[in-house]
């Protein structure tokens, strides 16, 4: 895919929407020095461009767990595998790397039935897959309220811990369907909204502004990076010495590359996803930013080949 013409008032408007996915075009117009006109004319050539906004769940505000599984599986089988994993209602993203036989899923649970029942149950009966690794995403360094996949020009978040010391938040009927509806378009207007909900403007405002304000409902940007003329999307399980654990994923948070970063359970116990345009630019940042942090005992890297789901939020 041949990257676009993109000028820094484009890459401007990507980064302000990061920053805040429902923002009006008055205020994007404002903050960028630009009219109003020229944001709406901009922001829709960005949409025809395959520029999504989406609305999500943070799951560890709603009492869920978000793991990683990594399954090998048989080349004849991964695709077919991980199309079976994308229809599932409780996965957020899936994607197959390193020649075609490994896959990664992305799964949010509430009990330990419900994680058990794949994990333990119904992938390992699955014909062809060799091996399956489930890896507790522990704390999210960057990404906290993205998918996995995220734009170039990622705004590191806050970071967000497996588990919350506030009582988990239960939506109810009418939080549910604005997830459902903001999962579609996140920037859905509050009549659509009202109109989805069965509720009225006013209620509909009440329930975003506290979803909002208790760290529930959270938007992501997506944006293919190819367009942008990055062409490689890695994967890197790192193995860190745990006294380094913090500080080498906060440092991962801050760099422009990394679009996602969490301390995992498993062998490597931090796992990043970086963009990059060419595996010379990779080889160039595992070399210099990389290879000069504290800690770092082993790296592997894995090249996304195909995302066969990204930003469908896994709902409540």
């Amino acid at each position: 895919m041949d990257s676009v013409a993109l000028d820094k008032l484009d890459q401007r408007l990507l980064q302000a929407l990061q920053v805040d996915g429902r923002a009006p075009f008055s205020r994007l117009a404002q903050d960028l020095g630009v009219s109003e006109r020229t944001i709406a004319r901009r922001y829709q050539r960005l949409r025809s461009l395959g520029l999504q906004i989406v609305g999500h769940p943070i799951p560890a505000r709603l009492g869920l767990v978000r793991w990683l599984l990594r399954l090998r599986c048989t080349p004849d089988a991964a695709g077919t595998i991980a199309d079976a994993l994308a229809r599932r209602p409780d996965t957020s993203w899936v994607t197959l790397a390193s020649g075609g036989t490994e896959l990664y899923c992305a799964l949010n649970t509430r009990t330990a039935d419900e994680r058990n029942a794949l994990l333990l149950r119904k992938l390992p009966r699955t014909p062809h897959v060799l091996s399956v690794s489930a890896h507790c995403m522990m704390r999210i360094f960057a990404g906290a309220t993205s998918t996995w996949h995220a734009t170039r020009f990622h705004v590191p978040a806050p970071a967000e811990t497996s588990g919350t010391a506030d009582t988990p938040l239960t939506p109810d009927a009418t939080d549910r369907a604005l997830f459902a509806e903001l999962a579609r378009d996140g920037r859905a207007t509050l009549p659509e909204l009202s109109t989805a909900a069965g509720r009225s403007p006013s209620s509909v405002q009440r329930h975003l502004d506290r979803l909002r304000s208790e760290g529930a409902l959270g938007f992501s940007v997506d944006f293919d990076p190819q367009l942008l003329g990055y062409h490689m999307t890695t994967q890197l399980w790192l193995n860190v010495a745990p006294a380094h654990l913090r500080t080498v994923g906060e440092t991962l948070a801050t760099h422009p590359e990394i679009a996602f970063a969490a301390a995992v359970t498993g062998p490597s116990n931090l796992v990043a996803s970086g963009v990059f345009r060419t595996p010379a630019d990779l080889y160039d940042y595992v070399d210099q930013h990389i290879g000069s942090l504290p800690g770092i005992q082993s790296m592997e890297t894995a090249p996304t080949l195909r995302e066969v789901k990204r930003l469908a939020p896994a709902l409540p």
